[in-house]
């Protein structure tokens, strides 16, 4: 059967107005689809405006919302998540994650869709190969070890329950992204705030982790192929680069004329700040700690992707890695994130389109 989008095609989004949601409802007009964007309710959808979509807001935790949703729909993509580092209610990542997932795939396949594209992320991969200069791919199995935090561990449980689905005939591809940047990221998302953080001047130093870097127009395309190339229970990688913490804040300072960021700190020094916020702001003050225990830990795992299965099986492509910076840049310091002072000593120098 043929999963090629048609103009008018019916299709339904969660999470639409997130950051890489609303990247993907955006390229789905440009398709030509006709779009229904779930929205989680009292959330902002700012990143909607402008978008002629049709809206409804649901709680996708509760399974009778989603009654009626799927009506007349080809296609579905599920990207409603809990994104974060530091959650005051940890029950909210299993609610969201795992039984909103396991409803909205469940409501979708009953209700006849022809493909549904489930975000998951690599966050749920093994990552055991980076250790001796390998990227990992979709066939690395995870060490729960390194599943730090409750949004990576509530992806795993939900990633399995939508294999399971798939199992039982769902009509299912996943999507597992890197990390994401460019425009739109309102919120921002963890990876945007590192962005965010050196843009401010609040980052006097850094743990030179290694990441995969993609740009979020790119990932949003990954998904569509995916939609229509990809194999039923099977999960791609779409990512970018993989470089350096140290290379990444390298770029920016190109791109932006901006001061180099501070010095290099030890991996563990990393650790040991990440458990004293933790403690001092998380424990005893109560709110988001300044330096997250959960990126700490991250910081100590090469992070490194190879999306090569994405790039043979749906024509996956990505453009390098310091346009989704400058763009991720640009547009935090054109929408009001970045102080006077600091924008006063901007002096913007775009990369080459090569």
């Amino acid at each position: 059967m043929s999963h090629e989008l048609a103009r008018g095609d019916r299709v339904v989004v969660t999470g639409a107005a997130g950051f890489i949601g609303s990247a993907v409802t955006r390229a789905l007009l440009e398709s030509g689809a006709d779009v229904l964007a779930l929205l989680e309710p009292d959330a902002p959808s700012t990143n909607l405006d402008g978008l002629e979509v049709e809206r409804r807001k649901v709680d996708i935790t509760n399974a009778s919302d989603l009654d009626s949703v799927f009506d007349g729909a080809r296609f579905c993509f599920h990207l409603a998540a809990k994104f974060g580092f530091w959650p005051k209610d940890p029950s909210t990542f299993y609610a969201v994650n795992v039984r909103g997932s396991r409803n909205v795939v469940s409501a979708a396949a009953e209700a006849g869709v022809e493909r549904i594209v489930y975000t998951s992320t690599v966050g749920t991969l093994g990552l055991w190969k980076t250790k001796s200069g390998q990227p990992s791919n979709e066939g690395d199995v995870a060490d729960l070890a390194q599943l730090h935090g409750n949004y990576k561990r509530t992806k795993y449980v939900a990633e399995h329950e939508v294999l399971r689905l798939a199992a039982q005939g769902a009509p299912v591809v996943l999507v597992l992204p890197t990390m994401p940047h460019g425009p739109d990221d309102r919120r921002p998302t963890p990876s945007g705030k590192v962005v965010l953080d050196y843009l401010n001047g609040r980052m006097p130093g850094y743990v030179d982790t290694m990441m995969n870097v993609a740009h979020v127009d790119d990932v949003a395309s990954g998904h569509l192929l995916a939609l229509e190339l990809g194999r039923q229970g099977h999960s791609y990688i779409c990512g970018g680069d993989n470089i350096t913490m140290g290379e990444l804040l390298r770029v920016l300072s190109d791109v932006t004329g901006l001061p180099p960021a501070g010095r290099h700190f030890p991996t563990m020094l990393g650790l040991l700040a990440g458990r004293a916020s933790q403690f001092v702001e998380g424990d005893l003050l109560g709110r988001v700690p300044r330096v997250p225990l959960e990126a700490a830990q991250m910081a100590q795992t090469t992070m490194t992707f190879d999306d090569a299965k994405a790039r043979t099986e749906l024509g996956y492509r990505s453009r390098p890695a310091a346009h989704a910076l400058y763009e991720s840049a640009r547009w935090f310091a054109d929408h009001g994130y970045v102080n006077a002072e600091r924008l006063a000593e901007f002096r913007w120098n775009p990369p080459s389109m090569r």
